[in-house]
């Protein structure tokens, strides 16, 4: 299947209850079409209650919080690309 990374944008403060839901419903969308998806990242650090994002206590991808945790993005995507290339994403 086709390689597929997911990143996702949200408010965890506010939106607290589906934090980046949406991003959720893709990884579901990708699965079910036969895709490979990498790049899972851990929750650690987040403040959200729930998320459809979540997999076995990981994100399905990239989390970002430009309202809260703005200074904390450029980081995690630094990360994140790290992670994809050992992963063999690239």
């Amino acid at each position: 299947g086709k390689k597929v990374a997911v990143f996702g944008c949200g408010d965890q403060e506010s939106y607290s209850d589906y934090y980046c839901d949406a991003a959720g419903e893709l990884y579901d969308k990708f699965v079910e079409k036969g895709c490979k998806v990498y790049g899972f990242t851990s929750t650690d650090g987040y403040n959200h209650a729930d998320s459809q994002a979540v997999r076995d206590g990981k994100f399905i991808g990239l989390m970002c919080d430009e309202d809260n945790q703005y200074d904390m993005s450029e980081g995690r995507a630094k990360a994140w690309v790290d992670q994809l290339k050992s992963e063999g994403f690239f």
